[in-house]
């Protein structure tokens, strides 16, 4: 024994670790001996770095000196040390505060390694993982520490975690380090490390610079994983770990909807033997379970759209092959938007951190040339947000809308008919091509205040459907 544990044992190390659920940062400051020695523990306010909760822990309780190592963090037992936050949602339910980010990528060095030689596995392996309570108005040293796990990647997971990993090498072997987005992938992304002109990297195969990125598992992964270890839900996958020794997820689900390719909703429902119903919002989330073979399942519950953050949107095209409708997002939050930044914006975690699963259906004929016509199925498309698109036009687009609450929007009321309709400067569908903002209300009395005191009709983000016709054509 060493310390209180033994240093060549993953379970003595995840015992000792456990002596500290149930208790505060603070409390653990308060019974370590070294504390008393150095006198003044005080140190770690509620400002300090975000790192500063792992490096306490580290020291006062495992009693060894934080360090950047390459290696794990008990190196003698393969054991890497993860302080990680949650919070408990209005629902009740859990959900990890923010992704879990792991080593930095070294540009230079992953073209040359496999999975099984490379640093992030050396490091990674098995992870030691302490999940605390985040709560917005404690100090840091207060925050209750809930649970401590060994955790070790299932084997399931494990395939899609190697499939990310070695994208992310092949965009390096390609010369595009520099065009890395962590939506690429599902489960491991390459997250940016700081967002400066220092932060930028050379790259082996380019001479563009890059910018600095660690890998990191996603939230909706840790969000999974949290709910599984403290309110031990259990999710219901559409794969096994056979077809994924075979087939990346995206193969799976093309694989899956595939013999559905040319059918109208209603033989789909016939053919996985559920019941259609025509206008129900449901039918289209009921259809995919069915075909995924897990009819019942909410999408949220399927274990691989949890854990990727994988969203469904219907698309339907016109004969013409452009989107019938632009597709919606979710209400814009006015005075959210006015205290944020563009980086931590909600809109920009929004792209970042989803998946979206395209459902596209396409009509044959016109409304003018049949009244009662209906789409038949297209296929499927994961799609997500390319970092220079979202830093680029979603970003004016949310910079253009922040100028506006900060400096007033301009609404007027205009009689058309016998009805008064309200019209603003939000930017239009013509403001850059890609996305724009415009009402999603009951009618025209559902209203939000806006900051500066003023009533607007609820606004929405949109993206246009010339757009959405580009990704999928």
């Amino acid at each position: 024994m060493y310390k209180g544990y033994d240093i060549y044992s993953p379970k003595s190390i995840e015992e000792y670790g456990k002596t500290i659920e149930n208790n505060t940062f603070r409390d653990i400051l308060k019974s370590s001996d070294s504390v008393v020695k150095e006198s003044g523990y005080e140190y770690l306010s509620a400002e300090a770095s975000k790192g500063s909760l792992g490096q306490l822990v580290e020291k006062y309780h495992f009693k060894y000196e934080p360090n950047s190592d390459r290696k794990p963090d008990f190196e003698e037992a393969g054991v890497e040390l993860k302080v990680t936050p949650f919070k408990r949602l209005k629902s009740g339910k859990l959900s990890a505060k923010e992704r879990l980010v792991l080593n930095i990528i070294n540009y230079e060095e992953i073209v040359e390694e496999n999975f099984e030689n490379s640093s992030f596995w050396l490091k990674n392996q098995l992870i030691l993982l302490i999940h605390y309570l985040y709560e917005k108005d404690k100090d840091k040293l207060d925050y209750l520490i809930k649970k401590v796990q060994l955790y070790e990647f299932p084997e399931k997971d494990l395939k899609v975690i190697k499939d990310d990993w070695n994208y992310i090498r092949k965009k390096v072997l390609e010369g595009r380090a520099h065009k890395l987005s962590e939506g690429d992938t599902n489960y491991l992304g390459a997250c940016t490390k700081g967002a400066t002109k220092n932060s930028l990297r050379s790259q082996p195969f380019s001479g563009e610079m890059a910018m600095q990125r660690a890998f990191a598992l996603k939230t909706s992964y840790m969000t999974a994983l949290l709910r599984q270890m403290v309110d031990n839900d259990e999710l219901v996958g559409f794969s096994n770990e056979k077809d994924l020794q075979e087939k990346s997820l995206e193969d799976l689900l093309m694989e899956r909807f595939k013999p559905y390719i040319g059918l109208k909703p209603e033989q789909i429902a016939k053919q996985v033997n559920i019941q259609y119903k025509k206008n129900s919002k449901h039918m289209i989330p009921q259809l995919i379970s069915a075909i995924l073979g897990i009819r019942g399942t909410r999408l949220d519950e399927i274990d691989e759209f949890a854990k990727a953050n994988i969203e469904y949107k219907t698309v339907r095209l016109e004969p013409n092959g452009i989107s019938k409708e632009h597709m919606s997002f979710e209400q814009i939050r006015f005075h959210e938007v006015y205290n944020e930044t563009w980086e931590n914006s909600h809109l920009r975690k929004r792209f970042i951190d989803t998946k979206f699963l395209f459902v596209i259906f396409q009509f044959k004929e016109t409304k003018a040339e049949n009244k009662d016509r209906q789409p038949y199925f297209k296929g499927i498309k994961l799609w997500n947000m390319p970092e220079d698109i979202l830093d680029t036009k979603i970003r004016n687009l949310w910079y253009e809308i922040n100028k506006l609450v900060r400096e007033g929007v301009e609404i007027e009321y205009k009689k058309r008919g016998h009805q008064i309709v309200e019209s603003n400067n939000f930017p239009n569908k013509d403001f850059n091509g890609v996305a724009h903002v415009r009402p999603k209300g009951r009618d025209g009395t559902d209203k939000v205040r806006l900051p500066d005191g003023q009533m607007v009709t609820k606004q929405c983000y949109w993206l246009n459907n010339s757009f959405i016709a580009s990704l999928i054509n």
